[in-house]
């Protein structure tokens, strides 16, 4: 037991470097993930944007916050699928017959996420830069933005650890993820609450996304984040706690 606790950090490397192999072997999984935001991105700003009033001149600097965050939830469902794949194969059963630490494995694929999704994150934001995309954040506010995405994308990594671990078939490890792509849409990610219906104003101001975006949206225009930023931390650290507590029981249940 000394011994798994020891190489614990080097038995996560190696789980993530196999995870990892298997992505770069197949950058399909990435490029559909990047693929569909980047398309959304392009439909907005193109053919929806002349008409959105948004307050700004820059759309897409509106808009990027959001396609981000929808970015990150359509990559976590991969992580789900890989998760589920790996449960059907039995491999989680042989590695926990081998002297390596047991939560190893699980964490070799929330690690592969965020890199997978960082990857996908710095491609939509070169094509943003492309199509006009300009941020006046400096070094400290790159920092606080890379720190919620980073916090966003393991909460909703270990959302997807919980499907993928109780999922019965694939259909189902996929199913979950629709919410979360779509939740963006019901947000300040597109369009400003204020020109929404009363009811949906109050979902859209009082649920996640919302505070997210605009905390990201404030970091990457130099501007106040006030309490935005608190809020989509709250949100973040919540969701992450809970997440993590549930995916680790049903973990510990599937392995006894």
């Amino acid at each position: 037991m000394e011994i798994i606790k020891k190489h614990f950090f080097s038995d996560i490397g190696v789980m993530l470097g196999r995870s990892m192999r298997h992505i770069l072997r197949s950058m399909d999984t990435i490029i559909t993930v990047t693929i569909m935001p980047i398309a959304f991105m392009l439909l907005f700003v193109y053919v929806f944007g002349g008409a959105i009033q948004s307050g700004t001149d820059n759309y897409v600097n509106y808009l990027l916050p959001g396609i981000l965050l929808i970015a990150i939830a359509s990559g976590i469902s991969y992580t789900a699928y890989r998760l589920f794949i790996d449960m059907q194969r039995g491999l989680f059963e042989r590695f926990h017959s081998m002297p390596i630490a047991r939560s190893a494995v699980l964490w070799g694929h929330v690690l592969t996420s965020l890199v997978s999704n960082a990857i996908s994150v710095v491609v939509i934001i070169l094509v943003a830069l492309i199509m006009g995309f300009r941020s006046s954040a400096g070094v400290l506010s790159w920092l606080a933005i890379a720190g919620i995405l980073t916090l966003f994308t393991l909460a909703l990594t270990w959302i997807a650890a919980i499907a993928g671990l109780s999922a019965k078939s694939v259909d189902g490890v996929g199913a979950f993820s629709y919410p979360l792509i779509y939740l963006p849409f019901i947000s300040s990610a597109f369009v400003p609450t204020k020109t929404m219906p009363s009811v949906v104003r109050a979902f859209a101001e009082n649920q996640p996304v919302t505070s997210i975006v605009e905390a990201l949206r404030a970091l990457l225009s130099d501007q106040p984040v006030g309490n935005n930023i608190w809020v989509a931390l709250a949100w973040c650290l919540g969701i992450l706690v809970v997440a993590y507590g549930f995916a680790m029981r049903v973990y510990k249940h599937k392995a006894a």
